[in-house]
């Protein structure tokens, strides 16, 4: 579904500047809640690879500066205050790929770690300016919907390729970025953004997925797959096989 909220301004030059580990923090609250899901301190500390007693202090300085807000025993969800800084964050951070790639040529398995490093210290205006110099593109390389200037976020929520059934067609719309071998190997593959496959047959008890990409047959296994965000087609779009 696709969730749409009021304007957020995203840019507001009158806010203090965060700290990288704060920016850290709560766009990981808003990948793992999806903006608006309670997110356990668990599973935070899980995906910044912290201790779980450091994210609970964390956690709490965050909800008294109001960005959180925190129910012991019951989890996180961001404040319209952390959701708009979550985004800035984002933005940037997806911006920058998109400059890596578009005007400077630099492979996707690569942006997503230079990104990292960028964001933080990258302004608003520069991360304007480099999104107007490639044509203010919607998605980063790997897909994923990049924040407008005023807060819009495009939420849609996608099928795995590994929950695709035998014999659909799907496009792919986003693959997950955190691991550069994999980005190499779909890339090998050309299991990319745009691509359109159809899944021919699934082994049972978690085996291979044959797949025709491109008139090209391969098989891949069921947690690759998982990484594989797509958007199925009607079977007039499907691609012949």
């Amino acid at each position: 579904m696709k969730g749409k909220r009021p304007h957020l301004s995203i840019t507001d030059s009158s806010e203090e500047p965060l700290t990288g580990a704060v920016e850290d923090y709560l766009k990981a609250i808003y990948a793992l809640g999806r903006g608006s899901v309670s997110v356990a301190t668990n599973d935070i500390a899980q995906r910044l690879d912290l201790t779980p007693a450091s994210v609970s202090g964390m956690v709490r300085r965050l909800a008294g500066h109001g960005f959180l807000s925190y129910e012991r025993y019951r989890g996180v969800t961001l404040t319209d205050l952390g959701r708009r800084a979550a985004l800035r964050t984002l933005r940037r951070h997806r911006v920058i790929e998109a400059y890596l790639s578009g005007a400077l040529n630099y492979p996707w398995d690569r942006v997503h770690a230079e990104a990292e490093r960028l964001e933080h210290a990258a302004s608003d205006e520069l991360v304007d300016r480099m999104a107007a110099a490639i044509g203010e593109p919607l998605t980063d390389p790997h897909g994923a919907p990049i924040p407008s200037r005023e807060g819009d976020m495009d939420e849609t929520e996608y099928l795995s390729l590994a929950e695709l059934g035998a014999g659909y067609g799907a496009r792919v719309v986003r693959v997950s970025d955190e691991d550069p071998e994999m980005l190499r190997y779909l890339g090998e593959l050309q299991i990319m953004p745009g691509a359109e496959l159809i899944v021919i047959s699934k082994a049972p008890y978690e085996g291979p997925i044959a797949l025709a990409v491109s008139g090209t047959m391969l098989a891949i296994g069921p947690q690759l797959a998982s990484q594989v965000m797509v958007e199925p087609l009607t079977d007039l779009e499907a691609p012949a096989h």
